[in-house]
């Protein structure tokens, strides 16, 4: 059985283009009116921060993303209100968990609910960046 981290490195495309899909359905998010580079060019850094982080040792503190704080940075100069860079986020969180459950049959179910503690904690983590990136200030 595969590792999560595994699952989603082959799954990159699949999320990113999921994401985008959930986004345009966010009318809130569909009032910036961004190319698709423009707004899901954070996500494939994102994505490999988090498998970066799911191949560490389970319980290792997640690091400042970089670039999250950049992303928050980028949502603030587009016209983004800091609700719309939290909803983001949250769809991040589903389209990853929908990946997962479309490969389920390829995960050691032994070492998912870890992985998944793990996931939400960096997505999190990341979250906190944006909005430090959002309102300007240094990192925390």
């Amino acid at each position: 059985m595969g590792k999560v981290a595994d699952v989603l490195e082959r799954e990159i495309g699949f999320v990113i283009s999921d994401w985008m899909e959930m986004a345009q359905k966010q009318e809130d998010l569909m009032h910036i009116s961004l190319n698709f580079h423009e707004r899901t060019g954070h996500l494939p850094q994102l994505l490999r921060d988090l498998i970066a982080r799911l191949r560490l040792n389970v319980g290792t503190k997640a690091s400042i993303s970089i670039a999250a704080s950049h992303h928050g940075e980028f949502r603030r100069k587009q016209g983004y209100t800091a609700a719309m860079v939290v909803e983001e986020s949250r769809l991040l969180q589903v389209c990853l968990f929908t990946a997962l459950h479309k490969r389920a049959d390829q995960l050691d179910l032994n070492k998912l609910l870890p992985d998944v503690v793990t996931i939400v904690d960096e997505v999190d983590a990341q979250l906190k960046q944006q909005t430090v990136g959002f309102a300007g200030a240094s990192a925390v």
